[in-house]
């Protein structure tokens, strides 16, 4: 997961700093706290990412 782009929501402004998620998409979606950086990551498939969004 290293070599991964990590991005942080837009929603953490105004918000403490480190109470955030980030996400990288790549060959699937992956989503972490930022605060726990090394910790559990939520894994999404591509068609699974989409259909959260749409839902959202």
């Amino acid at each position: 997961m290293a070599e991964r782009t990590w991005r942080k929501s837009t929603y953490s402004n105004g918000g403490a700093p480190e109470s955030c998620v980030e996400v990288s998409l790549a060959h699937n979606a992956l989503v972490r706290d930022t605060k726990n950086a090394s910790g559990d990551v939520l894994a999404f498939s591509t068609p699974a990412w989409r259909a959260l969004i749409n839902w959202l």
